[in-house]
């Protein structure tokens, strides 16, 4: 059984240790947060270019321009929930909940290309869990979590996500190994690393329950009703 959560910590003053880790955690986040905000940017532009072109012929096809006008529209869109998305990272509601699932599955989409790059394989192994837990709190200690283990382990290396359910909430573990797999080839871009003690102050801060055995780095998240 879970211990119960401590008693609304994340209502209290943050500690100058949990602001500094918070910090830190946002500025490793910033490479992923702004490919995370261009990637659906991007293709307006490329679409503009062909509708462009379209318009100037004597005579446009209006049903191609017509198409090319909705798939600038539903990018436009998305690239609006991304920025509200990365909105939420920088200024989070710490009163929300996410299923462990979806949770599980933004910090895993989030981080995955930059870990890729730098030779690290992220595998998702939590299942269909659709019990709710503090997004905020979440957010926070997975990719605090994450970016610790692969600043203290060389590539190549796989880490793989596991949880546990229980009856007062959940046990998620981030296990790190070596592997034979690509080195990569780029480096994260500079700032310090993710030390353990950023992950002691953050899980103060949000309630959680952290250990360390070895390789395997467990947190323990009450349920939201």
């Amino acid at each position: 059984m879970l211990a119960p959560e401590p008693a609304r910590l994340q209502a209290a003053q943050p500690s100058p240790d949990a602001e500094a880790a918070r910090y830190a955690l946002l500025r490793r986040l910033a490479p992923s947060m702004r490919h995370h905000l261009v990637v659906n940017l991007q293709p307006i532009g490329m679409i503009y270019e062909v509708m462009e072109r379209r318009l100037r012929a004597p005579q446009p096809d209006l049903a191609h321009v017509q198409e090319s006008a909705t798939k600038i529209n539903t990018f436009a869109r998305a690239a609006l929930a991304s920025c509200l998305d990365v909105v939420g990272w920088l200024a989070p509601d710490e009163t929300a909940g996410i299923s462990l699932q979806e949770g599980a599955r933004e910090c895993s989409a989030l981080l995955a290309t930059s870990l890729s790059f730098r030779g690290y394989a992220l595998r998702n192994e939590i299942g269909t869990v659709t019990r709710q837990v503090r997004r905020s709190a979440l957010r926070s200690l997975l990719t605090g979590t994450l970016i610790h283990s692969t600043d203290h382990l060389k590539p190549p290396a796989d880490l793989v996500l596991a949880a546990l359910a229980e009856d007062g909430g959940v046990e998620i573990s981030v296990t790190a190994r070596l592997s034979e797999g690509d080195k990569g080839f780029t480096n994260e871009p500079g700032y310090r690393k993710i030390e353990w003690r950023d992950l002691q102050a953050l899980a103060a801060a949000e309630g959680v329950l952290l250990a360390r055995e070895g390789d395997r780095i467990t947190l323990r998240l009450p349920w939201v009703d």
